[in-house]
């Protein structure tokens, strides 16, 4: 059941960056997704604001993976993570800094 109602999610999510794609040309050029825009994004942080940072972003801070040891100690805290939000967007953030 699970397996089948996030099929369809992504069928959805397929359909409408279809037609995102055919009334923006740039956007069907560039091959824009919700894949696209998670990588886009956090190849942006991870380049301004560093690993820790882009980690958190995405919501991986606690997680463990086998990036190497390194991980464990590298962390960000909530206000650079909305350092890096209030630099994507332009826009202020309360708890940036």
């Amino acid at each position: 059941m699970c397996l089948r109602a996030a099929a369809g999610t992504y069928h959805r999510y397929d359909n409408l960056w279809r037609r995102v794609g055919e009334n923006l040309g740039w956007a069907g050029k560039q091959g824009v997704s919700t894949h696209w825009l998670r990588y886009t994004t956090l190849t942006w942080v991870e380049r301004h604001f560093g690993y820790a940072v882009a980690r958190a972003y995405a919501g991986h801070n606690d997680t463990n993976t086998d990036a190497g040891s390194t991980t464990t100690y590298v962390r960000a805290t909530l206000e650079e993570v909305a350092t890096a939000l209030a630099a994507l967007t332009g826009e202020h953030h309360p708890l940036a800094a």
